[in-house]
């Protein structure tokens, strides 16, 4: 019997079934963006859905020129466009997954002259002041998202996802701090949510029933004149009256001063708002997310209720094969997301595509392709510590068929990461340790700890090439009176 019954069940939507409770949710890759960019995407994805998602979800593309994230953002507006996505969901149900396209209007978050919103209020975030949206743009936007959810359709998606959280457009339009309109689109709450209605239902009419929407709904926007729980339950009512098949869970305006996904917010912190919408929507397929990143909290969130699906989206760059070892029972091999955002979020923000610390191949599938070594060049390699770089190279080399010796002065592996995972909210990086372990039983490598070798002694012994994965030590800045001071301390001390 599975370990993990609830995660690995399959959901029925009715016209479609999903093979179980795990939700890719929504990341910026940037590879939309880049020359090549879908047969990347394409690799990417299916190499989730090779390795057991149960619907992925892609990175939001804008249904119109105002929505885009950026003047060089990802847009859906033609035929011509669609087509380029059929690479894409093609490489996805060729290895067995389903993929919907979320399509993200970001209001007065887009960082571009045309950025729009339902008033003239700029954002904290956004040195750029929106153009307000008049009566007529508000319909032409709400026919834009009509357009792109069957122009996905086209483009071979199983369905599409709102994003209606976050702090973007369709927040923008909920929320009072963001909506100071006297018409037909603000004032009253019933006006208030009267967007997003129109955009589920005017998708619904354009695309059919046999067709996923998801809703991703605000329910804790964590920002003053946020909406309240009891605007949520209505407007989730709402939007599932309206079509949406799933209501998936968001938490947190952008420009909101609580951290939601960082290392420091505990697993699974989040899930208690979920299950509070559930008790009023027990019909509705809920999905909860944020900070679920093993197979063991995301069994116990659905076992206890509190949703119907979990969201994960950067334990999928960590380890695309995370599902699979899971109803393998393979835990234990599962390369852990720490949450540290350093190689996902920051490369995003400084424009570059999407990686992950943890698993560098992430995002580039295309061009990290690790192939296995004949007997003519296989060789005998020695890599000197075993912190972080020393065990991916040794545990990567071994793995395509080299004969790898991994030394290490210390008593344990990790180097310094045995340092990093005693700061409160880094204890993570544990996961990263065991990861490891496993991968160094795994892959045959042959470790030797608490030896210091001399470069003599790998002459030697023989070894062909030498790896040096030493770390490094802190930098001490040249200031006056720093060096031999008792008062001042490395990270190390």
């Amino acid at each position: 019997m599975s370990k993990f019954p609830h995660l690995l069940a399959p959901l029925d939507l009715g016209f479609t079934t999903l093979r179980n409770r795990v939700l890719m949710g929504s990341m910026h890759t940037g590879l939309e963006d880049v020359e090549g960019g879908y047969e990347r995407m394409a690799a990417f994805y299916a190499e989730r859905a090779k390795g057991g998602v149960g619907l992925i979800v892609t990175g939001g593309i804008a249904p119109n020129e105002a929505g885009k994230v950026s003047r060089e953002g990802s847009i859906l507006t033609t035929p011509e466009e669609a087509q380029k996505h059929l690479v894409v969901t093609d490489a996805v149900h060729k290895a067995g997954g389903k993929i919907a396209m979320q399509i993200l209007h970001t209001g007065r978050y887009g960082y571009h002259k045309a950025a729009v919103g339902p008033s003239e209020l700029r954002a904290p975030i956004n040195a750029i002041k929106p153009h307000k949206l008049t009566h007529e743009e508000v319909l032409q936007t709400i026919e834009d998202f009509a357009r792109c959810a069957e122009l996905a359709k086209q483009g071979g998606y199983d369905g599409v996802e709102v994003m209606g959280s976050e702090g973007y457009l369709i927040n923008q339009f909920i929320a009072k701090r963001t909506n100071d309109r006297d018409d037909e689109w603000g004032g009253s709450y019933e006006n208030r949510i009267r967007f997003p209605i129109e955009i589920v239902k005017a998708i619904r009419k354009r695309v059919g029933n046999e067709f996923i929407i998801i809703y991703r709904l605000s329910m804790l926007d964590l920002v003053e004149n946020g909406s309240t729980h009891e605007e949520v339950v209505q407007l989730g009512q709402k939007i599932a009256e309206a079509g949406a098949n799933i209501l998936n869970t968001g938490i947190g305006w952008h420009e909101a001063r609580i951290p939601t996904i960082a290392q420091i917010v505990p697993r699974g912190a989040f899930t208690w708002v979920t299950r509070k919408l559930k008790e009023k929507l027990p019909n509705v397929p809920l999905v909860t997310s944020n900070r679920i990143n093993m197979p063991d909290v995301a069994e116990e969130v659905l076992a206890r209720g509190d949703a119907d699906m979990v969201s994960m989206a950067r334990p999928f760059l960590a380890d695309p094969e995370f599902v699979v070892k899971a109803e393998q029972d393979r835990v234990d091999e599962i390369n852990t997301c720490i949450a540290c955002n350093q190689a996902c979020l920051d490369n995003v923000f400084l424009n570059k595509v999407c990686s992950c610390l943890v698993n560098p191949r992430a995002c580039h599938e295309t061009e990290i392709v690790f192939t296995q070594v004949n007997d003519k060049s296989k060789k005998k390699i020695a890599v000197v510590g075993a912190g972080p770089a020393g065990l991916s190279f040794s545990t990567n080399a071994a793995r395509r068929g080299h004969d790898v010796t991994l030394f290490d002065a210390g008593e344990t592996i990790g180097g310094q990461l045995n340092i990093a995972n005693q700061i409160p909210g880094k204890y993570e990086f544990n996961e990263t340790i065991r990861y490891f372990k496993k991968q160094i039983e795994l892959t045959g490598v042959k470790l030797q700890l608490g030896k210091t070798v001399t470069a003599q002694e790998l002459i030697d012994g023989g070894f062909q090439e030498v790896a040096l994965c030493t770390g490094v030590h802190p930098r001490i800045p040249d200031i006056p009176g720093l060096k031999d001071n008792p008062s001042v301390l490395t990270y190390i001390d």
